[in-house]
């Protein structure tokens, strides 16, 4: 079951003291060359974060474990990449762990570079369907194992009365065991965020539909322009004149 956390009120909140519980955080990348106001979202969204977490642990309890998707190692080698892969998200770890909590490991090493070679093939594209099925099917079976194994990590770490912060892609299919309470972090900005890129991508199909239009505009001008190739004339005869066979007598 995943709580909302605006729907949980300080009585309410009581209850879930006791017991497991996973904070969930969905990841949110913005690169160097990321439009401005998608960065200022971006910043928006992890600054509400923050406060949310912040929130659910005076309600609920303080974070003792922290896991970050594709990241294998624990400690301050993972916090290491933690903060290579998301800055925003290592300044929230980082501050957990200042804070007492333990950084743990999350992936397994070799599961995960398979999904990403698995990934790699899926994007290149495929000339039969049988070859794209088989990949499709490995691709499925690995996902499968490295979900399973996350889950695997978190069972094995998170102790009872204990909060784990989580880190991980919208979409995941994490089937987490019924013994902890996960509690869905999603702030305003997120929305915003959504909203932004829904956007952004109607305005690209926008423009390739006009362009597209454009050019076939421009195809069809053309072939108007081009002038018509005129008949070839028939050339008169240049045979020689009829010899006389008869001789004037």
């Amino acid at each position: 079951m995943t709580e909302q956390l605006g729907k949980i009120e300080k009585p309410e909140a009581e209850q879930f003291k006791g017991g497991k519980k996973l904070y969930l955080v969905p990841l949110i990348f913005s690169g160097e060359d990321t439009p401005p106001e998608y960065k200022e979202r971006c910043h928006r969204y992890w600054q509400q974060v923050a406060e949310q977490l912040a929130n659910l642990e005076e309600k609920i309890g303080k974070v003792n474990r922290v896991y970050h998707e594709s990241i294998s190692l624990s400690g301050e080698e993972g916090m290491k990449l933690a903060e290579k892969i998301n800055q925003s998200c290592y300044q929230i770890a980082k501050s957990k762990c200042d804070n007492e909590a333990t950084f743990e490991a999350f992936e397994d090493r070799e599961l995960l570079e398979e999904i990403i070679d698995w990934e790699r093939c899926l994007l290149l594209g495929f000339v039969t369907v049988k070859v794209a099925s088989k990949v499709s099917e490995f691709y499925t079976e690995t996902s499968k194992k490295r979900y399973e194994f996350m889950v695997s990590r978190i069972t094995e770490t998170l102790k009872d009365n204990e909060a784990g912060l989580l880190f991980i892609s919208e979409g995941h299919r994490l089937q987490f065991p019924k013994d902890i309470e996960v509690f869905s972090i999603s702030p305003p900005g997120l929305d915003e965020i959504h909203r932004w890129l829904r956007d952004e991508a109607s305005k690209e199909k926008e423009t390739r539909e006009k362009e597209t239009r454009e050019e076939e505009t421009r195809e069809e001008e053309g072939k108007q322009e081009q002038p018509k190739e005129e008949e070839p004339r028939e050339e008169e005869s240049k045979g020689e004149e009829p010899r006389e066979t008869e001789e004037k007598k």
